[in-house]
């Protein structure tokens, strides 16, 4: 699976309520070995045309994984394992009622919900793209990973590992750092000053 890594993607859905409760849906689409959001769409009414059409820009220009990892809602019917197989991409169903067999889509919608979704009031579908668009850019490009040796998913290792040790010697960068705000405050991404 390590030597795969880069190559396998995992898809699922994460249904959210607005304020009014109507049910809207997150679709996205995560690479595992680099924890990466590659893709995700929001919509009220998720159908396999709307699944098959997430999929397609998802994998522009012939960029595919070699497997998609997936369950077996009936959200991907037939149109989404077309769009799959032009694709090139071998759907791995996983068994049913076994979420670990998806286990790092699961941890990241749940992360998605306790660090994002169950602190905002969420006002309708443009909305929770909105909100979902500014943590999937903070989850890919601020957020370090247990899992990924503390690192982010945007980062290459090589490039984390060829970085200079800082000024003087002392392994420790200098200058000062400045705090972003990411959701109006729910998080902050840190960045050293120039």
């Amino acid at each position: 699976m390590r030597n795969h890594a880069g190559q396998i993607w995992a898809a699922d859905f994460l249904p959210v309520y607005d304020l009014f409760f109507r049910p809207l849906f997150i679709f996205f689409i995560i690479e595992l070995g680099s924890r990466r959001v590659v893709h995700f769409g929001v919509t009220r009414l998720p159908s396999d045309e709307w699944t098959a059409q997430q999929l397609r820009e998802a994998t522009p220009f012939g960029e595919a994984p070699k497997f998609l990892i997936r369950d077996n809602d009936s959200k991907y019917g037939e149109q989404f394992t077309r769009v799959a197989e032009v694709s090139r991409i071998e759907v791995l169903r996983t068994p049913y009622k076994a979420p670990r067999a998806n286990a790092f889509c699961e941890r990241f919608l749940g992360s998605t919900r306790r660090e994002c979704l169950d602190h905002v009031l969420i006002l309708g579908e443009r909305h929770l793209h909105r909100v979902v668009k500014e943590y999937v850019e903070y989850y890919n490009e601020a957020r370090p990973h247990q899992g990924i040796g503390q690192t982010v998913p945007q980062v290459s290792r090589t490039t984390m590992q060829e970085a200079p040790p800082g000024a003087g010697g002392t392994g420790r960068a200098s200058g000062k750092v400045i705090s972003y705000p990411v959701l109006g405050g729910l998080h902050h991404n840190y960045k050293r000053a120039a």
